[in-house]
């Protein structure tokens, strides 16, 4: 009988040692393990960032002017948008004149932005020229450009 009870006390010790060690493992500080390459965060410096960053400009631009309804197309305006490597824009983009100062603002900046991201990685282009629109009209509530 002692034999069972020294092997009961055994197995319960090692059991609860095993659950111990199991339970501070996954509590356990992990900054010091590997981190998966796609999981890391974007180096300030690398290509990948400064794409993400010409992506939000852009979608912070196209998202504020998403937010008005076109419904009388001479309300309306457009502008060239972001910058080809060999010159030029890369399109026109449609915004309602009530907000031209703070859209006008955005769109050359973006369009800075994207200048020096070509220069800065060699980016090329295909040259040619995008053809300026001739003007908008509104199509279920949006501005659309006319070619």
């Amino acid at each position: 009988m002692k034999n069972s009870l020294i092997k009961y006390s055994a197995l319960a010790l090692i059991s609860a040692f095993t659950m111990t060690s199991c339970a501070s493992s996954k509590s356990a500080d992990n900054t010091n393990l590997p981190i998966d390459i796609l999981d890391r965060p974007a180096d300030e410096s690398s290509k990948k960032y400064d794409e993400a960053n010409l992506d939000k400009l852009k979608s912070i631009i196209e998202s504020e002017i998403a937010k008005e309804k076109c419904t009388t197309s001479s309300d309306w305006a457009f502008a060239p948008m972001g910058a080809k490597a060999c010159g030029g824009p890369v399109s026109y983009i449609a915004y309602p004149k009530k907000l031209e100062t703070s859209i006008l603002t955005r769109i050359e900046n973006y369009t800075q932005t994207m200048s020096e991201f070509n220069k800065k990685y060699g980016i090329t282009s295909d040259c040619m020229m995008i053809a300026e629109p001739s003007g908008i009209r509104c199509q279920d509530e949006k501005a659309v450009l006319i070619y």
